[in-house]
């Protein structure tokens, strides 16, 4: 199976500890959030932001006897409406695609020529996608909480309230009132960091942006 689907999986899994990881990335800049805490940068974030759009970097990150490695990175675009629709799309090494149209997910491996259609609520649920795509009410699922400065931006730790999640916490990292990383550690030890650029806020969308259509030919799975 694909690196980037495994690392798919992750932002659909509902556990994760921060870490530390370099981070890269500019997004917006909307000043009067240059010095705000985590928490209130990411709360206008959500009630500010309908929709937006932008690329991601995803990594894996492992510490082995304090020396840091980098590998299996994937590059791609994301475009999102809440709640719940959105299209994430991975360009390199592989294409991907996960598409959801607020009812259902679909997740379409090109070279396979594959598609796997979910329940967007069942996949979504306490998972890392669900603080990004998600509804505005948060607080529901999540318990959110200050995590300090670090190499620029101020941290947000989100935790799952379920108790059967994959992740423990999540590390959502903000710049001036920006997301621009996310940091998930599974329950192996690996961390799979998200660094976010190009974020637009509330670009013009066609009202058919998130319809997905099976391409011809293709295996469906459900």
């Amino acid at each position: 199976m694909k690196q980037s689907q495994s690392l798919v999986t992750k932002l659909f899994a509902p556990r994760t500890l921060l870490v530390s990881a370099l981070l890269v990335g500019a997004a917006l800049a909307v000043p009067r959030f240059a010095h705000a805490a985590a928490l209130e940068q990411f709360k206008s974030f959500v009630s500010s932001t309908q929709a937006a759009r932008g690329e991601f970097t995803q990594q894996l990150v492992k510490v082995d006897s304090g020396n840091t490695k980098v590998s299996n990175k994937s590059t791609g675009t994301f475009t999102f409406a809440r709640p719940g629709k959105f299209i994430w799309t991975y360009q390199k090494p592989y294409e991907q695609l996960l598409q959801a149209d607020g009812d259902k997910l679909y997740i379409y491996d090109k070279d396979l020529n594959q598609v796997t259609i979910k329940k967007l609520g069942d996949a979504l649920g306490s998972s890392p996608a669900a603080i990004l795509f998600g509804s505005n009410d948060l607080e529901k699922n999540f318990t959110l909480k200050e995590a300090g400065s670090k190499n620029g931006l101020e941290w947000l730790e989100a935790t799952p309230k379920a108790k059967d999640t994959t992740f423990d916490h999540i590390g959502i990292g903000l710049r001036n009132g920006v997301p621009e990383a996310m940091e998930l550690r599974d329950s192996f030890g690996q961390v799979s960091l998200l660094t976010f650029t190009k974020f637009e806020k509330n670009p013009p969308m066609p009202a058919n942006q998130f319809k997905f259509v099976v391409p011809k030919g293709a295996d469906v799975f459900q």
